[in-house]
């Protein structure tokens, strides 16, 4: 009777033991994915509404990079408690980032934020460091994603190199659309857009409406 009870008791004790356990570890888990989780949505936030959007005007596209970003962190952040490979999150990343959607064109520029943001959401993700706190692997991570949220930055500015863009005009006065007289076109271009032009293409010429289609080229300013 007495190595019953004794039995018993020890069973009880186990089952208690592993049930405080678990809820440490999860308490854990928990604040690691709030925390990986914030700097994760600041980084994307500060990169989307400040580079991005400061630089391009465009709002349609929060949507999908905030979406993009946080589903490929929880889906990395879950795949991760089970003891998920570095190869196979890349693997994973690989296959997001190469996603393209058929009803719109993506321009060059916005897929590459694209890619951005789930390298965002990978990184805060997966990150782990042996043998270190959560707090240096937090603070690692924010330093991560300032590194990316600068250099992009840096490279939206005019710092390295200027940016140029293009515009698609249709020109009436057909007799200067001549090759020896590209100087007095361009002249006449940048005298009626107030562009500073510095090149021109001529895309289509149409002698019938007397005009032309022509690509002119410009240095934006920041």
């Amino acid at each position: 009777m007495l190595l019953q009870v004794a039995t018993d008791e020890t069973v009880t004790d186990t089952i208690n033991s592993l049930s405080d356990d678990n809820f440490v570890e999860l308490f854990k888990t928990i604040r690691k994915f709030q925390w990986r989780f914030l700097i994760d949505f600041v980084s994307v936030l500060v990169l989307i509404r400040f580079v991005y959007y400061r630089t391009y005007k465009r709002s349609d596209l929060f949507f999908t990079f905030f979406i993009f970003n946080i589903i490929i962190f929880l889906i990395c952040f879950l795949l991760n408690k089970v003891e998920l490979s570095m190869g196979a999150a890349f693997g994973l990343f690989a296959v997001f980032s190469m996603l393209r959607y058929r009803t719109e064109d993506i321009s060059i520029k916005d897929m590459s934020y694209l890619f951005l943001v789930i390298a965002i959401g990978l990184i805060a993700a997966v990150t782990k460091i042996k043998n270190t706190s959560d707090l240096l692997e937090n603070l690692f991570l924010v330093l991560i994603n300032a590194i990316i949220i600068g250099t992009a930055w840096i490279f939206e500015t005019n710092l390295f190199i200027k940016k140029e863009a293009a515009k698609v005009i249709v020109y009436e006065n057909i007799e200067l659309v001549r090759s020896d007289r590209e100087a007095e076109l361009i002249a006449d271009i940048k005298l009626r857009t107030g562009l500073n032009i510095h090149r021109i293409s001529i895309t289509k010429i149409d002698f019938l409406k007397d005009a032309a289609l022509i690509k002119v080229y410009y240095y934006e300013k920041n």
